[in-house]
């Protein structure tokens, strides 16, 4: 029996309700996770099949910790909890015939997207500097998550720029076909056209799946929200839960209107509230509230809190933003002597430009901390290179990968000769991989026919260890004596421990499965995180996350609320509901900060106070500066001004890479053969970290 006690009255409401559709409008910190999880033990128990039951998030982490979740309540069920792109696979890989496709199909990331839509630029004689592959991307990922017909195209994309985006389009789809391959859009765009053409598939998987529920509903784009109507249409099982307030992705193609709408699509449709707030305190919900309230487009609800009054929110208004930072760093140190832990605290701001500040006014206070998003272990070139000999070892048809790592390490292929196989594979309609033919080539060609016989009869980890011994890679990082080559092999060995990891928990030694997990990881936050450092962020993305201190920085109009906003449409309620979520991230204290002159992209700029601050009651503010306070920040100096003559056969120390010989001197350098960690190095003669020994 489920034990229902824990839960409040509408969430209770929630979770019992059976068939029919229904909508949770679930504020920040209500317990919308415990609602989906119990509900789908309440259904199981209650006779439905778990086999009938698909639960669908936007991260693997929401996935991983729901499935935990269901898990503990009921033993041994069959619910499908995944992510939106891990369900489009499933599908596309039952039905890969149907799709036109094989079965060792490849999925391309974003950079491999880039690569592969730079190619097709130069073939068609356009210039990268002129014509922005990027731009061309994202015009590519518009046209598959709107799902815009030929006919749509060629009526909306007008500008010169449009119609390149278009051509490029249709010769990119047809290069993935080509290469049995599919980008991440497709993994969501190619179940509904499956569903649309084919109407005895769509029953099978509306007879499977016969009560669906979806997380966030408030951020699914026009694709996802297809998919959704489609399986839902037979049973009208479909449980959804978000908030309006919270839709803050609208730039990657979010329709926070799919959740205003659900009443009109399914006029049935029963609707609960969950207002009350299990995170924050009263002061930081009522400044949220008193915020959002400003929105037209949303559903009226006012959070409550269970965690008492609070403490009053902290405004901070600093000269420039380097002052900004080092309010911050005062108060942490304070919080930290009160008996806060540096894990507790985020510091959260507008855009990646403000980061570069935070961090050097960190590191010069000698304060750990971690910068989500900056750092992504898939996107390093060794891990890319790596994972592109498996995608190839997997799927000789892989042309992109074969560009990518077929003169890696160097082996006397260039550019050249690429751009000729590719040349020969398009005239005879073979893949690259099927045309090689020179010495060089076959060479390639056999080493990876000798890995396809290894992953056969091996691990996943000892197929990468025979990659990175046959192919060359290890042995090149190994013979390089630089800091940059030890890190990038201890990259590559840090890769084995995912591979081992992958068997260990799943049990599988499948190339194919294996490639599809690692593909689906996108989120920094899902990576192994270190322990006790605060955490800095943007606003965008802390959605989901909770602390026990926040400073939002930037608090300034221009900047929060963004430029960008002023001249578009529902641009500034955007930004409202950004302001909205990184408030409700706070559980116990709250700063807002902002500079009277702040300096980005190397303009000193004075902004007013954001609106957003106005927005908040006066009596939930306190308010912590001197309009009049000025002071001189003197700047550190790290040269002396003494002319130091070195010698060559001189013994420095240096105070990072230690002891070491002068080898070469000119005007302003010396260049110093370190130990083999560091190599030979050459630095400014007179910088303060390098001293004469003895």
């Amino acid at each position: 029996m489920i034990d229902l006690t824990s839960l409040n009255d509408l969430q209770k409401e929630a979770v019992m309700h059976k068939n029919g559709p229904c909508l949770v409008i679930a504020g920040a910190g209500s317990g919308k996770t415990k609602v989906l999880t119990t509900r789908i033990a309440n259904l199981i128990e209650n006779g439905v099949d778990s086999y009938h039951i698909l639960a669908i998030t936007f991260t693997n982490k929401a996935a991983k910790e729901m499935k935990e979740r269901i898990n503990k309540i009921v033993l041994d069920n069959d619910a499908f909890v995944g992510t939106f792109h891990s369900f489009g696979m499933r599908i596309i890989r039952e039905n890969v015939l149907k799709l036109g496709m094989s079965r060792n199909f490849t999925i391309l990331d974003s950079d491999d997207v880039l690569s592969l839509i730079k190619k097709i630029l130069k073939e068609k004689g356009y210039d990268v500097k002129e014509v922005s592959p990027s731009y061309i991307r994202n015009r590519i990922s518009f046209i598959k998550n709107e799902m815009l017909t030929n006919a749509e195209i060629e009526k909306f994309f007008q500008t010169d720029m449009e119609k390149i985006a278009y051509e490029v389009y249709l010769e990119y789809n047809l290069r993935l076909k080509q290469n049995n391959s599919v980008d991440f859009d497709d993994l969501l765009r190619l179940p509904v056209l499956l569903f649309q053409n084919n109407p005895d598939v769509l029953e099978h998987y509306q007879d499977k799946y016969q009560y669906i529920l979806i997380d966030e509903y408030q951020d699914t784009n026009e694709v996802q929200y297809k998919l959704v109507k489609l399986l839902a249409k037979k049973y009208q099982n479909l449980f959804v839960v978000g908030d309006p307030d919270q839709s803050i992705y609208q730039f990657r193609g979010a329709n926070y209107k799919n959740i205003l709408n659900f009443e009109k699509d399914y006029p049935n449709a029963k609707v609960v509230s969950l207002e009350d707030n299990y995170r924050s305190t009263k002061m930081i919900l009522d400044a949220a509230n008193s915020v959002i309230k400003n929105n037209k487009e949303r559903k009226e609800k006012n959070l409550r809190s269970h965690h008492g009054e609070g403490l009053k929110i902290k405004y901070m208004r600093a000269y420039d933003e380097k002052n900004e930072i080092s309010l911050v760093i005062s108060e942490i140190n304070k919080l930290l002597l009160e008996g806060y832990q540096k894990k507790d605290i985020a510091v959260f701001y507008r855009t990646n430009a403000q980061a570069r500040v935070v961090e050097e006014q960190f590191l010069k206070a000698n304060i750990p901390y971690k910068v989500v998003g900056s750092y992504y272990f898939y996107a390093r070139k060794e891990i890319k290179d790596l994972i592109c000999y498996l995608r190839l070892i997997l799927n000789t048809n892989d042309n992109v990968s074969l560009e990518r790592v077929i003169n890696v390490p160097k082996r006397g292929i260039g550019t050249t000769s690429i751009n000729k196989l590719a040349a020969l594979a398009t005239q005879e309609d073979k893949s690259m991989f099927d045309v090689l033919s020179s010495s060089k080539e076959m060479e390639f060609k056999n080493l990876i026919l000798d890995l396809q016989k290894v992953a056969l009869s091996s691990s996943l980890t000892e197929l990468v260890d025979a990659v990175l011994e046959k192919s060359g890679m290890k042995q090149e990082l190994e013979n390089d004596p630089s800091l940059e080559a030890e890190l990038r092999l201890d990259n590559l060995m840090e890769f084995r421990s995912i591979t081992a990891s992958y068997e260990e928990t799943t049990g599988s030694v499948d190339l194919g499965d294996f490639l599809e997990e690692i593909s689906l990881v996108a989120d920094i936050s899902e990576h192994k995180e270190t322990d006790d450092v605060v955490t800095l962020m943007t606003m965008h993305s802390a959605k989901g996350l909770e602390f026990k201190v926040v400073f939002l920085v930037g608090m300034e109009e221009g900047l929060f609320p963004h430029q960008n906003s002023f001249n578009e449409e529902d641009g500034i309620e955007e930004e409202r509901r950004l302001c909205y979520v990184a408030i409700t991230r706070a559980k116990e204290r709250l700063y807002l900060l902002n500079a009277k002159s702040r300096m980005i992209y190397g303009q000193i700029n004075r902004n007013m106070p954001s609106r957003f601050i106005e927005e908040i009651d006066s009596n939930l503010i306190e308010k912590e500066f001197e309009e009049n306070h000025e002071k001189v920040v003197r700047k550190e100096e790290m040269y002396t001004d003494e002319d130091v003559n070195y010698n060559i056969g001189d013994v420095v120390m240096h105070t990072i890479y230690g002891r070491g010989v002068v080898v070469g001197v000119d005007k302003t350098l010396v260049t110093i053969a370190f130990s083999k960690q560091y190599g030979i190095r050459k630095l400014m003669k007179n910088h303060k970290s390098i001293k004469k020994s003895g």
